[in-house]
């Protein structure tokens, strides 16, 4: 058993909101990672695919997702199953968002048109 503490999380900003690692590889020696996800108020974030299945749970706000050919609104308390390597697109509402994510760690995040794969720090 591993006890991850609050001091020892791992926050990461970028343009479009914070992630804050809760549990990876690098925290706590698992092949799972869980993530904490804010979101700034009617930002789109960037167009990518991911390389394994996510699951958010939304704890504030709302938030549609662009995946593939279809469009996702998600509010308060839903649960939304992303597939693995479909495009997406996450846009906050006009409130921004939290969400909880997870997925297995080390997946790898890709921009349409690059040929490089990173996984991402929160992730990691």
């Amino acid at each position: 058993m591993t006890l991850i503490h609050h001091t020892d999380t791992r926050r990461t900003e970028t343009p479009s909101g914070v992630m804050t690692t809760l549990a990876s590889p690098t925290q706590g020696d698992t092949g799972q990672a869980l993530w904490h996800v804010r979101i700034h108020p009617g930002i789109a974030g960037p167009v990518h695919t991911i390389d394994a299945e996510q699951i958010w749970t939304v704890l504030t706000g709302q938030l549609t997702i662009a995946l593939d050919d279809t469009t996702i609104a998600a509010a308060e308390g839903d649960t939304v199953v992303l597939r693995a390597n479909a495009t997406r697109q996450v846009v906050a509402g006009d409130d921004g968002f939290t969400a909880i994510v997870t997925g297995p760690a080390g997946s790898r995040a890709r921009t349409p048109g690059s040929d490089e794969a990173v996984v991402p720090p929160w992730i990691a």
